[in-house]
């Protein structure tokens, strides 16, 4: 068991008294020791979803693109999958014509799923429902479900 800070979950070195990742100061009783894999960090905040739409629609696009590739990125680090990333997914769909993309709904329904499971979460497994979603054209609607359960691991 190591020594953790009780802000943000960074291992702390001994001796010292602020936290290196966040600066929360941890002398006395503002760390905790803790196993690791209890108190793991996700790494990302908390996205909103109709600020992630509406910005989508002002941008023409480019919010979306920015928001595919992060979410591709947030849901490989939970699922300790490393096989796509975001920019990659995002260049095969433009190639394979949005082929890939379809694809890219039902894995990362699978992941969710998978990290849900890894972490205790209530995510069921929708890589199903985002493949239709996204097959006919409500591929934005399967990114918000997707936001939606990846948000339940900041909480």
């Amino acid at each position: 068991m190591g020594r953790f800070c009780s802000n943000c979950g960074n291992e702390i070195e001994a001796g010292t008294n602020y936290c290196s990742k966040c600066g929360a100061n941890i002398s006395g009783d503002d760390s905790k020791n803790v196993d690791f894999n209890q108190n793991r960090s996700v790494g990302f905040s908390e996205r909103n979803i109709a600020t992630a739409i509406i910005l989508s629609l002002f941008t023409c696009g480019i919010y979306n693109i920015y928001w595919f590739i992060t979410l591709t990125d947030e849901i490989n680090s939970l699922s300790d999958e490393k096989d796509t990333s975001g920019g990659v997914a995002f260049l095969l769909s433009l190639i394979t014509c949005g082929i890939y993309g379809i694809y890219w709904s039902y894995k990362m329904g699978q992941k969710l799923y998978v990290a849900g499971r890894q972490n205790d979460k209530a995510i069921g497994d929708n890589g199903v429902l985002y493949l239709v979603l996204t097959l006919f054209g409500f591929g934005i609607i399967a990114e918000c479900l997707m936001q939606n359960d990846l948000n339940k691991f900041t909480r």
